[in-house]
């Protein structure tokens, strides 16, 4: 099989932050079975997916990076369902409507895929994505082989999987939802999206989620607010205006701008409330001196 690989490919515009940085080969299988076989034969390579909470350095990235967004197959059987880890979480949510099912409304507003959404736990208004997962295929790169994980084994927790603490990579995964009325669904996703429309930018300006974690019994939003975070801007990259938990590239943003721009709204709480807030995002590439400070005191490394 011929897998498609670009080199020195720019992934600007498959980021939701909109942040050039060049890739020295970014390969897009377009199966499980294309992306079993690049993890088989490429050495540590890195895997995403829609890249929504992702940050690519501006310097680049000096190795093999795989996009999944091509590995999008999803089966319907019943109440149960198949889907492979590049499948997007608005397209999943809309044919889980389609089918009367319910579980994932969740989902319709949320940029990522189904492989990222199982690593990061992801989860909005009372619902999340371990709630109705039953096994996911994983490849562990350390062994080379592929595994069945059940539930119970994905060690889910709040916005954690063990995939995020071993060299696991999501493949597919298993799911059971709810027989609902169509209508109940529907309007439970319209509430969402509603919610979404007033609380989070639209990615038309170009964001990354939420850029911290929430502290236990706490909310990073209201923490940043009370500091007056929404007034701070650095270079292209600025606080947005509704929710001082987001960070918008408002202005052409390397990640330098949007690393300092965390480093600020991280000093500020904790100076004032004595709270370490822990980036909700991740990043990735060929730090600069500046950059790898920065990332190391906000990961508290």
């Amino acid at each position: 099989m011929t897998i498609e690989v670009k080199e020195n490919f720019d992934a600007k515009n498959l980021t939701s932050f909109k942040v050039s940085g060049s890739i020295e080969r970014a390969y897009f299988p377009t199966s499980v079975e294309e992306l079993t076989e690049l993890l088989l034969t490429l050495e540590n390579p890195l895997v995403v997916g829609n890249c929504s909470n992702i940050l690519i350095s501006t310097e680049g990235y000096k190795g093999d990076i795989i996009f999944t967004t091509k590995c999008k197959d999803i089966i319907f059987n019943g109440e149960k369902i198949y889907a492979e880890c590049g499948v997007k979480g608005p397209m999943a949510s809309k044919l889980a409507l389609e089918n009367n099912l319910s579980g994932w409304e969740f989902m319709i507003g949320f940029p990522g895929s189904i492989g990222g959404e199982i690593y990061m736990n992801a989860s909005a208004k009372e619902q999340s994505i371990s709630d109705h997962i039953i096994n996911a295929k994983i490849f562990d790169l350390d062994k080379k082989e592929v595994l069945t994980l059940s539930k119970e084994q994905l060690e889910f927790n709040y916005r954690s999987s063990i995939c995020q603490r071993k060299n696991y990579i999501i493949l597919s995964a298993e799911f059971e939802l709810e027989p609902k009325s169509y209508n109940e669904i529907k309007e439970r996703m319209d509430t969402n999206l509603a919610f979404r429309k007033n609380h989070q930018p639209s990615l038309a300006q170009p964001n990354c989620g939420s850029v911290f974690r929430n502290p236990e019994g706490n909310s990073a939003g209201k923490l940043l607010d009370s500091i007056g975070a929404k007034e701070l801007t650095v270079g292209g990259a600025k606080v947005w205006k509704n929710h001082a938990n987001f960070i918008i590239n408002h202005n052409n943003a390397t990640s330098t701008d949007i690393l300092n721009l965390m480093l600020l709204m991280y000093n500020k709480v904790k100076e004032v409330y004595s709270i370490d807030l822990k980036p909700e995002l991740i990043y990735i590439g060929n730090k600069s001196k500046k950059e790898a400070e920065i990332w190391k005191i906000l990961k508290q490394k």
